[in-house]
């Protein structure tokens, strides 16, 4: 018998990319999330900020993801250069995600400048591209960000998935996710996870 989360997760795959997406975003039509990036701050899937750290005998295969970041290129993963990735899932309607972008600027800055094997990449769920253009601007974002306009991107992280918008999650050097935060992160909770995956050997 299928559990109710091989269910939820069948069903998803045999849905659009958007629909299922959103489905994999539990609660996501009841926050209104309809991705034209007009909404209020209060458009968003809740997270805890609960972090899920995954033994690595339990990982599931690499992700193998692509799109086109919001500047028009190309990105893809993995790419077999055996860093560690950082990948938040963010729009710019989301209230919680505006307040975790300082603390996930200050890490990735801080691993870049240690010159640590770690790469950052974001997900810009269901936005409106000028929209997450200027919130990038903002925050002084300098790491790409996929767009995931219809949720296409955000499929290929199903086994295990983002639950909420935000979320984040760290995938260790072969491509496999490593650990997650539901919700919006701090530097406290996303800089220790990433120094022990990065120390995974």
């Amino acid at each position: 018998m299928l559990s109710p989360r091989a269910i939820t997760v069948r069903a998803a795959s045999a849905l659009p990319a958007g629909l299922a997406a959103c489905a994999l975003l539990a609660g996501c039509a009841g926050t209104g999330a309809s991705g034209d990036g007009t909404g209020g701050g209060n458009r968003f899937v809740a997270g805890d900020g609960s972090v899920q750290v995954i033994k690595a005998a339990d990982r599931k295969a690499p992700v193998r993801a692509s799109g086109t970041t919001l500047e028009g290129e190309r990105f893809a993963l993995p790419d077999g250069d055996d860093k560690v990735t950082v990948v938040n899932f963010w729009a710019s309607w989301c209230a919680p995600c505006r307040g975790e972008a300082p603390s996930l600027k200050q890490v990735h800055d801080e691993t870049v400048s240690k010159g640590e094997d770690v790469r950052f990449v974001g997900v810009a769920f269901k936005d409106a591209k000028a929209n997450a253009l200027a919130f990038e601007r903002t925050f002084k974002i300098t790491y790409p960000s996929l767009f995931d306009a219809d949720g296409a991107v955000t499929l290929a992280f199903r086994e295990v998935p983002p639950n909420a918008i935000p979320t984040t999650l760290v995938l260790d050097r072969q491509g496999r996710v490593a650990a997650r935060v539901i919700g919006a992160t701090t530097y406290s909770k996303l800089r220790p996870l990433v120094t022990q995956i990065l120390e995974e050997r």
